[in-house]
Order: C-alpha cells, then structure tokens, then sequence
C-alpha cells in the first residue's frame, strides 16, 4: 500500500500555530476525518482531521511545535489504493483504447454563431439549481440557518444557508446573482455535497453567452492536454477549499469571543456540550494541558443525573453547592427518602427563586363585614351541603381584580421580549397533603358565584387530599392564592409560581383597633402579601392591586358592581 503525507491544510491568516496534542501515535488504524492532532492559535483550538484512512507511519511534528500551512506532519500507509492503478501501469493495449476514444467523450463545442449574437440582444432567464459544495468531504451535515426566502434577490457570494458539522459552522455562499424561485431544504436537514439547496432564476445577457461559449471552446482546445471536465473540476474544487478555509476561520475566530473559548475544547467536544446544554467551564479536562474531551463531558452529564435530584436545591447559577455533611459524628440520625411529589415542588421552587425578580406589597383588609356576612349564611351552607369558608371570597375579589388590573394576568415569554395576555382567570389554590405541597386551578372563577367556588374548592381540597388530582386539574393557573389563615402568623413571602407573576399570601385575620368616627373601634383585620415578579409587573401596578383588592374584600358589595 502506499504512504502519502500528510500536511498542515489552510489555516486562513494564521501562522505558527502550536500544536497542542497529538491524537495518535505510530501504527495506530485512522478513519477519513478521524481527528489527528490540536492546534492551538490565539484564537481558537482546532482539531486536524485525516485526509484519508489508513495506517499511521510516522509522526513527524511534537508537541510544542509550530506548524504552517504545507508543513508535513504525519506519512500514512493508505488503505485501498493497492488495486488502483496510474496510467504508466496500464496496459499497452488500455492506453491505446484510451487514445482512441477522448475524441467521442469531449465536450462538443458550442456553434460559432452563438459569439457573433449582436450585443444588444435581449437578457435570457434561466433557471439554475444551486447545491451544496464541496464541504471538506463531511456528509449528512446539519442545516442550522437558512438566510434567505422565495423571491429574495441575492448576489453572488452573499449566504444562502450555515451548515453545521461536528467540526464547525460555515456559510454556503450563492454561486450566481439572481432570484430565489424555489427553496429545496429546511432547518434540521442533513445534507451533502452536491445536495440540492434551491432554485436560481439568473438572467444572463448576449454578451456573457458570448464569454461562455468562448470559455467552452478554450476548454474543448485544451481537452489535448488535460480533459474540461478535470480542469472544471479542479478549479472548482481549490475555490470550495479556499472558501470552507475562510468559513472555518470566520468561525473559529466568532468561537473565540464565546465565554467558554478559554477552555482547550476542539469544535466536536464544543458542539456534544452545546446539545447536552453543559457550560465547558464547569467540565475538569483531562487531556494534554487541561485540554476537554468529549469522555469528561459525558463523564460531566453522567455525575449530574447521578446526583441527588434535588442537587439544584444547593447550586445552580454558578452557585457552589452546598457540602454534605456526615451529621452521625454528632449524634443519632435516620436518612428519610423525599417523596417525589416534594422533590418535584423542591426543584420548581428552586427554579423559582432563581429565575424570578419577586417583589412582595404587604397591606391589610378590613374584613369584619365580610365575616358576619359569611357567619349569617351557616343556615343556607348547610342547606347546600357546602362549607362556606373566607376563601371562596378571596377567589372571587382576585378574580374581579384580575380582570381591572390585566397586566396580572399575563405569562413573561422566554426571550423577555413578549407578554402573553390572558383572556380567561384561572386561579390556582396551594393545599397542603401528606404527600406534599399541591396546586389545584379552580376554573373561570369570575363566571362562577362564590356558592359554585366554595362547591368546587371543597371538591379539589378533597381530590387533592386523596391524591386523585389529575394532571388537567393543576394546569392552566393565572394566578396562585396561598392561604396560611388557619395555622396563624402574621405575615410570608410565597415564592412566585412561574409562569406566573403573582401569588397572593393570606395570613390570620386579627382584631386590632382601628380609628373610625374620632374613635377607636375593633376590627378584623386580614393581612395578606402581593408577590409579584418585576419583569412583568411595576411596583405602582402592584400597589394598586393590592389597594383595590382590600378595598373589595373590606366591602363585598363591590363584587356585584
């Protein structure tokens, strides 16, 4: 078999690149693109994938050394070439058959009419298919961005598509000016050279007819010496290296300003982190120089889900976590497995606070007319079967506020550039069970009366307790009520439920005195917390939400009006 070396390609403007590491060693088996050895410019790192399968022979760089474009750095024993033959060890007889047969395989030259076409002839259209070219000799590489639309007009070398492989991102450039007819691809296919990319309405005058059929005819004359279809294909090919060599420099140079281009990772370990959502500098590297491989990203992820599944409740956000301690050193313990109902809640609650800008508007409301009102209907509850209790009340009052103060009832989108309104008010009630903190939706609360609440919160309470909640009744919440009235306490922050902005804490109604008339009276008194997240919500909105709905809880009349 024979040995071929192998070079340093183009690496764009760089020079005296220092190679790093150094992949292989002598006699190791090599794939086309397996990666070779690291270099490592000012810029980036890079990884030097094979030419070709075979044999390693000799390695010819070390590390510490620098390395320019053309410098040799590896001979490899090819694979399957043996069977292939040069023209010098054809046969007499072949040679002659090829000698005889160029003549019916040229190119037929275009009629000589064609350059004598007056120069003010009209402008043709035509319409040419654009394919992937040459891209280093990747196949099924990802199609990440398309750039351009049907109708768009496009000029020569603008970018049409960003292809991604495992080694780095690069724009197709358009071979041509003109109109794009038709697209052929879309984001998330995998495409190879030549694949079809889209159709090309080119409108082409007299005049470059004229060069074509003259560029045709100087290719039919050199068919002597070498064919047009190999002199096309040549040419072709040093132009796609040269612009895949500026892409992948483009690219390595944007991968450089990234916050993790400090890390000695090549393009592959950098894409595997990118899907696997890992942050390289969090990952330990055990290579050459701390250099990252795709093993401790893998080795990264695996620990993690290994992990406790509330290890976000000690870190996250670039926060240590929190040691573990042996506490049997101080005294008897017993290890007590979470539900998961509670790790579940400790996760989103940990996401919560981390995620959200929470705000908290304490007020108080007079709610001593509330209370005789809902003691004088003890008769009408028992008739009905329905324990009339405050918070079907409360349920109703943050519905009609709600509906007056809309930016409560509104969703933050993830880019933080768009609110999602809300045309419906479903409130979702905090139950504590054994099993754990769970959050019913009572429904379309301001179509309901506060006899339909109480019936359907006595409901949920019951399914909650019983663990028979579905996964649709503990959906779809606008807004959260946490009630605490029963246990005591004068007054707590809820976290924020997202993707909600508002939660509403309820502590114990209290008799305090309150001046009225020149006189201090008593008064029950319900103090309650408005949290609220302050991307989405002013600290003036939160105020008046939280003055209004104390208003109507102070007089429930108002829920009428």
């Amino acid at each position: 078999m024979p040995v071929e070396s192998i070079k340093v390609p183009d690496l764009g403007d760089t020079k005296d690149v220092e190679v790093i590491e150094i992949l292989v060693k002598e006699g190791d088996s090599v794939q086309e693109n397996d990666s070779l050895l690291v270099l490592e410019s000012d810029k980036a790192a890079m990884e030097i994938p094979s030419p070709r399968s075979g044999v390693i022979k000799k390695i010819i760089t070390k590390v510490g050394a620098e390395v320019n474009k053309g410098d040799e750095i590896f001979s490899i024993e090819v694979e399957g070439d043996a069977g292939s033959e040069s023209d010098s060890d054809k046969p007499a007889d072949t040679k002659a058959a090829d000698k005889s047969e160029p003549k019916a395989q040229e190119p037929a030259p275009e009629p000589e009419q064609d350059a004598d076409k007056p120069a003010d002839e009209p402008a043709k259209k035509s319409v040419e298919l654009v394919r992937v070219p040459d891209i280093g000799g990747d196949s099924d590489v990802e199609v990440i961005e398309i750039h351009v639309k049907e109708g768009d007009e496009v000029k020569a070398e603008d970018t049409l598509i960003t292809l991604e492989s495992d080694k780095a991102a690069m724009d197709v450039p358009s071979p041509v000016s003109g109109i794009v007819k038709s697209l052929k691809i879309k984001v998330g296919d995998k495409v190879s050279k030549d694949s079809p990319v889209l159709e090309m309405e080119v409108v082409s005058s007299a005049g470059s007819s004229a060069k074509t059929s003259e560029s045709k005819k100087s290719s039919a004359q050199a068919g002597k010496t070498e064919s047009a279809p190999e002199a096309d294909a040549s040419a072709s090919a040093k132009l796609d290296d040269k612009r895949l060599a500026k892409k992948q420099a483009e690219f390595a140079e944007t991968a450089a300003s990234r916050s993790d281009s400090k890390v000695y990772a090549g393009p592959a370990v950098r894409k595997l982190a990118r899907e696997l959502g890992v942050d390289l500098t969090l990952v330990d590297g055990s290579g050459n120089k701390g250099r990252v491989q795709k093993e401790d990203v893998q080795n990264f992820v695996k620990s993690r889900l290994q992990g406790p599944a509330t290890a976000g409740a000690g870190s996250g956000a670039g926060i240590p976590a929190i040691p573990d301690v042996d506490f049997s050193q101080f005294g008897e313990v017993e290890e007590l497995p979470m539900s998961k109902l509670h790790k579940v809640t400790a996760a989103n609650m940990h996401r919560n606070w981390l995620n959200v800008p929470a705000v908290a508007q304490f007020n108080e409301a007079d709610v001593t007319e509330l209370e005789e009102f809902r003691n004088a209907q003890r008769k009408e509850s028992e008739k009905r079967g329905v324990k009339l209790t405050p918070l079907p009340f409360m349920l109703k009052a943050c519905a009609k506020v709600l509906d007056e103060y809309k930016q409560f009832n509104v969703s933050l989108h993830s880019s933080g550039e768009v609110l999602i309104q809300k045309k419906y008010i479903h409130i979702g009630v905090a139950v504590a069970t054994e099993a754990g903190l769970v959050v019913p939706v009572i429904r379309n609360v301001d179509q309901k009366n506060i006899w339909q609440i109480a019936a359907e919160l006595a409901e949920m309470t019951d399914k909650a307790k019983n663990r028979r909640l579905s996964k649709e009744d503990m959906q779809g919440a606008c807004f959260t009520i946490s009630s605490l009235g029963a246990i005591g306490g004068t007054s707590f922050t809820p976290i924020v439920n997202a993707p909600e902005v508002g939660i509403l804490g309820i502590s114990k109604t209290q008799i305090k005195p309150v001046y009225i008339n020149n006189e201090f009276v008593p008064r029950q008194m319900l103090p309650f917390v408005l949290c609220y997240d302050h991307r989405a919500v002013n600290g003036v909105d939160a105020g008046l939400f939280a003055t209004r709905l104390a208003e109507i809880l102070s007089d429930i009349r108002l829920l009428m009006m």
